[in-house]
């Protein structure tokens, strides 16, 4: 493990679900800002195609002028510390160090707030959850606490194990398939506006299964704490599910 690794703190690993990116945080002061701008130049020469940092900020401290911080983000943390690993990373943290008045410091940070992050938690729930019947990932994706509000239900499912019976009644009186999905996120809410289509082939709300195809919209609110999801609200089109259903008469 190299001394760039070692000097870097925190940054957790996700266990499931989509990969949180890794940041690394390097707060330095220099006068030589032209070596380090060479430097870093040539380092990233040396590691082409074996580093994978996404994207890279330095930004200039306004009020002391020899203070730098640059910012690196890759993939996931353990791309981040993959990249401390290589050989030539390691000599560039000397490098680094030489061209300092003091020794940098430097920051493994942990993404606790992202609103990409938090769009490839749902994208991931619709897409290979419900879609692709994968129960086993629900653990990894909801908070022990969640609470699922939704009108077509009489009470509120709570917890993982909540979502996967839900989920589970559903699929077995549906063969679903969830598409167009249409995201946007703001704080820590994903809104989703979603279609679906399947065929009525198990038993739904006392009725035994028609063999009709329905197709349904809606819109789902879900809330992200921790990288999880913590809160889920669901509004869609039940009545005109019962009416495609034969189940409620269509009004003329």
């Amino acid at each position: 493990m190299t001394q760039l690794h070692q000097e870097a703190r925190g940054g957790a690993v996700l266990d499931e679900g989509p990969q949180r990116p890794g940041l690394l945080l390097i707060d330095c002061k220099t006068a030589r800002v032209s070596d380090m701008n060479r430097l870093m130049d040539s380092w990233v020469e040396q590691t082409k195609g074996r580093r994978t940092a996404t994207h890279s900020i330095v930004g200039k401290d306004r009020s002391e002028p020899d203070h730098y911080v640059e910012i690196v983000e890759y993939p996931s943390y353990e791309e981040a510390i993959r990249n401390l690993q290589l050989p030539e990373t390691s000599r560039l943290f000397h490098e680094i160090v030489a061209l300092c008045d003091e020794k940098p410091a430097l920051v493994g940070l942990d993404v606790v707030r992202d609103q990409q992050y938090n769009k490839a938690i749902i994208h991931q729930y619709f897409n290979e959850v419900l879609n692709g019947r994968n129960l086993d990932l629900i653990d990894g994706l909801f908070l022990p606490d969640y609470q699922d509000h939704d009108p077509a239900n009489k009470v509120d499912a709570y917890g993982p194990a909540g979502v996967r019976d839900k989920v589970a009644g559903y699929l077995s009186a549906f063969d679903l398939q969830f598409r167009d999905l249409e995201q946007t996120a703001e704080g820590d809410d994903v809104t989703t506006r979603w279609t679906c289509h399947g065929t009525h082939t198990g038993e739904y709300m006392g009725f035994p299964a028609t063999k009709k195809e329905v197709e349904v919209t809606g819109i789902a609110i879900h809330r992200i704490r921790e990288g999880k999801i913590a809160e889920g609200w669901w509004n869609w089109d039940v009545l005109g599910m019962l009416q495609q259903l034969g189940i409620v008469e269509a009004a003329v």
